[in-house]
């Protein structure tokens, strides 16, 4: 007569759920959280792995300067589609975030991008391969263009020309804006503060024409102190 099997360790024996006064063991494949471990830092978007990474400093300077050439009127509009769209280096939240601590720092808000994240991709050595293909071929066609425009500067198609640029430049920032908004679904201050700060910042900035920095000092302030509520654990 053959013997019944005998069941698993796991069928035969119960889970025992520990003590009160007892630590939790090993059998719910967690461990006891540190009392005296610091609380984790908020996550930032920029931690998320991108679609992809640049393999070099050479190539972020080919891209940058590529992107600075193609940006007649404004580079922020091609900054986004090469780095997002085409590179796919960063994220459209990404790219926000970069923009917005971009925004705040003195100085051009795409130089401050490029400085930032050449240096996350490869340290000082992306840096300065960001800003070197952001300045350096732009810098030899606008001393040229200057030194042309000295002198066809009163031609009325020249000055016909540079007003359509302006126009365009116009919509092409405008585009941008549009682009970016679905990112702010994921913003910690939720999609009805998000949408609520940008159109405040819309109406002062092109209907009152308050300057930026009082808008910045302000409504920067109001969204920062919401953020760190929210993300205060």
């Amino acid at each position: 007569m053959s013997t019944p099997e005998t069941p698993p360790a796991s069928a035969a024996e119960p889970a025992r759920m520990p003590a009160p006064d007892e630590a939790p063991s090993v059998m719910s494949g967690t461990t006891a959280a540190d009392p005296d471990e610091p609380p984790a830092a908020p996550h930032s978007i920029l931690d998320d792995d991108s679609p992809r990474s640049p393999k070099s400093p050479g190539e972020i300077f080919r891209v940058f300067t590529r992107l600075a050439l193609q940006g007649f009127g404004g580079v922020l509009p091609i900054a986004q589609r090469e780095l997002v769209e085409r590179e796919r280096w960063l994220t459209r939240e990404q790219f926000l975030e970069l923009l917005a601590v971009a925004q705040v720092l003195p100085g051009p808000n795409v130089v401050n991008l490029s400085l930032m994240f050449g240096d996350r991709a490869f340290g000082w050595r992306g840096a300065l391969a960001a800003l070197g293909g952001m300045i350096l071929a732009p810098w030899c066609v606008v001393m040229a263009l200057t030194l042309t425009y000295a002198h066809y500067a009163q031609h009325p198609t020249v000055a016909g020309a540079l007003r359509g640029m302006g126009a365009v430049a116009g919509g092409l920032i405008f585009s941008t804006g549009v682009k970016l908004l679905p990112a702010l679904r994921r913003n910690v201050l939720g999609t009805p503060t998000a949408f609520a700060l940008v159109a405040a910042m819309f109406v002062c900035i092109a209907l009152l024409r308050v300057p930026l920095f009082w808008m910045l000092a302000g409504l920067g302030a109001v969204g920062c102190t919401l953020a760190w509520r929210r993300l205060k654990p």
